[in-house]
C-alpha cells in the first residue's frame, strides 16, 4: 500500500534565476507537483526564487516567493538549490555557499563547471551533497547521465558533437540557401536563435565549455575550458560551404574529444569541419543538437534532440531534481567527479584528422608534382586532388588522409613559400570520414 501524501516528507527547493528556463521550471513544479511526489517519495516545496530585479513581472511565480536576497534564501534550510543564473559570479559564490550548508545542487551552468568544476565537486564531496548538471550540455537530450552511468563500464574513444544550436542554424541556412554568414546571422538574431552579442556562440566559446564537460565525463579526467582549442564560424564563407557541398560534404561546428593513440592524453577541440553527407551528424539541421559517441563495446551511439530553449532545458533540470531528491530521500549521494585517469590534456598540434585545402596555383606543368612532394615531405598523405579553373583562376582542392595538426601546419607554411602557389585560399578539417 502506498503512503498517504500527507505522510510524505517535504523537500525545500530554492531557485536562483527566473529567466526563460527558471520560469518554466517554476511552472512545471507547480503543474506536476503530485506526479513529482509520487516519483520521488517526497513533496517539493518551492520556498523562494532569487532574482536580480524584483520589480520585473514573473508570470506564474507568486510574488511572495520572489527575493533579491539570495544568501538569506540559501541559509533557510534548503534541501536542493536549482541554479539557473548563468555566468561565473555570483553563481559560483552562491553554489559554494549552498554546498557548505549541505544543499544539493542542480545547475545548467556550463561556463562555471568548465572553469571551476574541480572546486565545486570538491565542495560537494566535503559536504556530502550532490551536483547534477544534465542541462549544462545539449538541453533536453539525455547525454551526461548515459556517459556517467550507462557507458561507465565501457571505454569511450571519441566524441563528435554538434552542441550549439545557434551555429548549427547559421551553417544549415548557409548550406541550404547559399546565403553568406552575415546575412544568416541577422536572421538568426531576428528569430531569437542568436543573442544581440553572439560572440559566445559564433566564436565557439559555448561549445568549448560543453566539450570540456563531455571530455571530463567520457575520459574520467579533469578537462577545463582552458584545455580546449577553440575556433568559431565567423570566418566560414559561402564559398567554403559551396566547395564542401560540391564534394559531398556539409560544414558543421563540431566539438571533438578523443583519446591519443597511446591512451595517455586527450585532445579536445572545437572548430568548423566538413562532414560527409553519409554521416549521421550531417543530417542534423537548424537548432538541433546531436552527439556521436564511439566506444569499444557499445560501438557508435548517437544522442539527438533539441539542445536549448525554455521547455527542453527545464526538462533536463527537473530530471536532475528528481534524481537528486531521490538521493536525499534514501540518504545517499549520486556519482561524484571521476578523474582517476588523470590523462594529459594535449594541444591541438597533437590532434589527428583529415584536411581539405584549397590552393590558388599557377596553371603550368609540374605544379601538381611540386605540391605533392611538399605534402609527402611532411608525411601528409594525399587522398583526393581536384583541379578547378584554368590560367589565372586555377585552383587545386586537396583532401588528405589522417595527419597531425602539426604536420599540416608545417606543410601549409612551405606551400605558402612556393612560387607555384599564389594563395592558400582555405583550410578546413574533415571529420567522420573513413580512412
Amino acid at each position: 500500500m502506498s503512503a498517504n501524501k500527507a505522510e510524505l516528507p517535504v523537500l525545500r527547493i530554492a531557485l536562483l534565476g527566473a529567466g526563460v528556463v527558471g520560469s518554466e521550471v517554476a511552472r512545471l513544479l507547480k503543474d506536476n507537483e503530485e506526479d513529482f511526489a509520487a516519483r520521488v517519495g517526497a513533496k517539493f516545496e518551492l520556498v523562494g526564487v532569487a532574482v536580480r530585479d524584483a520589480k520585473k513581472d514573473r508570470a506564474g511565480i507568486p510574488a511572495n516567493l520572489i527575493t533579491t536576497d539570495a544568501e538569506k534564501l540559501l541559509d533557510d534550510n534548503i534541501d536542493v538549490v536549482i541554479e539557473l543564473m548563468g555566468g561565473i559570479e555570483p553563481a559560483k559564490y552562491l553554489i559554494l555557499r549552498a554546498l557548505k550548508n549541505g544543499s544539493s545542487i542542480v545547475t545548467a551552468n556550463k561556463a562555471l563547471l568548465a572553469k571551476y568544476g574541480a572546486e565545486i565537486f570538491a565542495a560537494a564531496e566535503a559536504n556530502d551533497a550532490d551536483v547534477y548538471y544534465e542541462a549544462a550540455v545539449a538541453g533536453a537530450i539525455p547525454l551526461l547521465r548515459p556517459l556517467r552511468e550507462s557507458l561507465v563500464g565501457d571505454k569511450v574513444r571519441r566524441i563528435l558533437g554538434i552542441v550549439n544550436g545557434t551555429t548549427n542554424f547559421i551553417l544549415t541556412k548557409m548550406d541550404e540557401e547559399g546565403s553568406d554568414y552575415t546575412e544568416v546571422l541577422k536572421e538568426a538574431q531576428a528569430l531569437g536563435y542568436a543573442e544581440t552579442d553572439p560572440t559566445a556562440d559564433v566564436e565557439g566559446h559555448d561549445a568549448a565549455a560543453k566539450a570540456a564537460i563531455l571530455a571530463s565525463l567520457a575520459f574520467h579526467t579533469r578537462v577545463t575550458i582552458d584545455d580546449v582549442y577553440c575556433e568559431g564560424i565567423s570566418k566560414v564563407t559561402a564559398a567554403d560551404i559551396k566547395a564542401a557541398k560540391d564534394m559531398g560534404f556539409v560544414v558543421k561546428l563540431l566539438a571533438v574529444a578523443e583519446l591519443s593513440d597511446d591512451e595517455k592524453g586527450v585532445v579536445v577541440r572545437v572548430h568548423p569541419a566538413m562532414v560527409p553527407k553519409s554521416h549521421p551528424l550531417a543530417s542534423v539541421r537548424l537548432s538541433f543538437n546531436a552527439v556521436f559517441v564511439e566506444a569499444d563495446a557499445a560501438g557508435q551511439v548517437m544522442f539527438y534532440g533539441r539542445g536549448a530553449g525554455g521547455a527542453p532545458t527545464a526538462s533536463a533540470v527537473l530530471g536532475d531534481l528528481v534524481a537528486v531528491s531521490r538521493n536525499k530521500v534514501s540518504g545517499r549521494r549520486g556519482p561524484g567527479e571521476s578523474v582517476y585517469a588523470e590523462l594529459a590534456p594535449l594541444p591541438i598540434s597533437a590532434a589527428k584528422t583529415r584536411y581539405s585545402i584549397n590552393l590558388k596555383v599557377a596553371d603550368q606543368p609540374g605544379v601538381l608534382a611540386t605540391i605533392a612532394n611538399t605534402f609527402a615531405k611532411h608525411d601528409v598523405s594525399i587522398q583526393v586532388v581536384r583541379q578547378d579553373g584554368h590560367g589565372d583562376a586555377a585552383f587545386l582542392l586537396v583532401r588528405t588522409h589522417l595527419a597531425t595538426d602539426k604536420a599540416l601546419s608545417q606543410t601549409l607554411a612551405e606551400l605558402k613559400s612556393l612560387s607555384a602557389v599564389s594563395e592558400v585560399v582555405g583550410v578546413m578539417r574533415v571529420e567522420g570520414s573513413a580512412n
